[in-house]
């Protein structure tokens, strides 16, 4: 039963790095919601997109997938004959319960397999891939291990495939930086979030989610093989790329 994020209202006597367990499993769709501008958009259009670059007998693949929302939006989106969804997540948690959610469904209904996999996304290997979707997902990597991890994903592409790569990132210009900071804050406040929560939750995530700028973005997928990429959302920091094998 997914709750009201609440987390870091109960969680000011306990500071530590954010860790995706089951207290934020609880919670996640609320709080991404809650935190990610267009968030609500952004999963669907990606079905969308996946639509349309699917290639029959393919696989798709969501790395750091979650709970599944973008699994489960290609998954009603996509219609290619004998394609397949591996949804990847280092978090048992996540897992556990994204397939509770498959298990209610059935591949007896259209709708292409979904395969949940508890599994690191630097030790998955891509083949015969036709999407790739890293939704809000490389943030959380190392920065000495993001550019092996896309030239991973680029390899197992076919021609054709795309990468589609969603990303808080960070700019250049200070006097950007500081209003689109501002802009976000405005709309964390705008979805109730208190003063407390949206402190603690930063002071959470400095340790483990580390934007780029949309300049080293491009750089890397450039650098990794894809022969261009487009920038199709912005939501004040947060942005959503599509990048072509």
């Amino acid at each position: 039963m997914q709750g009201k994020d609440r987390l870091f209202e109960s969680l000011i006597n306990e500071p530590g790095d954010f860790v995706f367990d089951e207290r934020v499993v609880r919670v996640f769709p609320d709080m991404i919601n809650r935190s990610v501008p267009g968030y609500g958009l952004v999963v669907p259009m990606i079905g969308i997109m996946a639509r349309r670059y699917a290639q029959c007998g393919s696989r798709l693949y969501d790395l750091g997938c979650s709970l599944g929302a973008v699994s489960l939006a290609m998954r009603s989106a996509v219609r290619s004959e004998n394609a397949r969804i591996i949804a990847v997540d280092n978090s048992p948690e996540m897992i556990a319960r994204l397939k509770e959610t498959l298990a209610f469904g059935s591949e007896d209904d259209g709708l292409l397999p979904v395969e949940a996999v508890h599994q690191d996304i630097l030790e998955t290997k891509i083949k015969n891939a036709s999407v790739v979707v890293l939704n809000f997902t490389l943030q959380f990597i190392e920065r000495a291990a993001r550019q092996n991890l896309l030239e991973t994903i680029a390899t197992g592409l076919n021609p054709g495939g795309i990468l589609i790569l969603s990303e808080k990132i960070c700019f250049d210009d200070p006097v950007e930086q500081e209003l689109q900071t501002a802009w976000h804050l405005d709309f964390k406040r705008s979805q109730g979030y208190s003063e407390l929560e949206i402190a603690r939750k930063r002071d959470a995530l400095e340790n483990v989610m580390k934007p780029d700028s949309l300049p080293k973005h491009y750089e890397r997928l450039r650098q990794a093989g894809f022969e261009r990429s487009y920038l199709w959302y912005q939501g004040f920091n947060f942005i959503s790329l599509v990048a072509f094998r």
